[in-house]
């Protein structure tokens, strides 16, 4: 189902963006996020660290210059290391939850995506397409559609 749903999301994405003009977090974001609808906690994590790495990204780019493909690589880079310091605490605290996010990159993805079109759109977006591709996937697993 894994698979599935990367795939699936992928067209997903795609077709949204096309519709729509509004990306939802990025071409494989929906997948993700997919993935996880049933663990909500997760999904919040990975929105939260996307979050922080907007907000630091653009502090850092108030002393920098960051722009364009440089400004996602350090998007992606502070995400990367968001998650390995909130892994790194919740490792050392002992916290018995299952609270990580949903992967290494994907909060940059989103950061990316929230800095250009908006936190509300993108987060919208990635919801909307998120639930298409659940549903999607569902329908053709359970046979509804030929």
């Amino acid at each position: 189902m894994t698979y599935d749903l990367m795939i699936f999301g992928i067209v997903i994405s795609i077709l949204f963006y096309e519709i729509t003009g509004i990306s939802p977090g990025g071409i494989v974001v929906p997948g993700y996020i997919a993935l996880f609808l049933n663990q909500p906690q997760k999904i919040g994590i990975t929105l939260f660290l996307g979050l922080i790495t907007l907000g630091l990204v653009n502090v850092l780019s108030e002393y920098t210059i960051l722009y364009g493909k440089r400004k996602f690589a350090v998007m992606v880079i502070v995400s990367f290391v968001l998650k390995a310091l909130f892994k790194g605490i919740i490792d050392y605290l002992s916290i018995p939850f299952d609270i990580v996010s949903i992967g290494y990159i994907v909060p940059g993805l989103l950061a990316k995506e929230m800095d250009r079109q908006g936190v509300i759109r993108t987060i919208a977006s990635m919801i909307i397409a998120a639930c298409m591709v659940k549903l999607g996937v569902v329908i053709m697993k359970k046979g509804i559609l030929p």
